[in-house]
């Protein structure tokens, strides 16, 4: 097994509780740490037996700019579901998200959440 990080994928969105958020939008982070059994691929060299980033990252995009969320915590497992879904190869998806002007009152960097979704055995999800 192996890990695939991908970090600090940048989007933007209008994910939050409150209209202004709706509104006004801004950006998200998504950090995603994809634990991985690739069979034999790493040893063939093959994309096929793994996990394309590329197409990852996509699937991310597709999610954290689609449908408003009130909870980044729902963003972050609708991400590991569906990667788990579309790669069978993933055993495990942690996903971070990471909302930098959370309307809390006082003064931080951001506010995240890391889900972690156990695929189930041969089902990818």
């Amino acid at each position: 097994m192996y890990q695939i990080r991908m970090v600090n994928c940048a989007f933007f969105a209008r994910h939050g509780v409150f209209d202004q958020e709706e509104f006004l939008g801004q950006r998200f982070y998504v950090d995603a740490v994809l634990t991985v059994d690739p069979g034999d691929a790493l040893e063939t060299d093959s994309i096929e037996g793994t996990v394309d980033y590329g197409v990852a990252f996509q699937e991310i995009e597709r999610i954290v700019t689609g449908k408003r969320r009130f909870l980044i915590e729902a963003i972050a497992l609708e991400i590991a579901k569906a990667l788990c879904a579309r790669f069978p190869q993933i055993v495990t998806a942690e996903i971070t998200v990471r909302k930098p002007n959370a309307p809390v009152p006082g003064v931080l960097d951001h506010v995240e959440v890391t889900v972690v979704h156990e695929a189930k055995a041969g089902t990818g999800g």
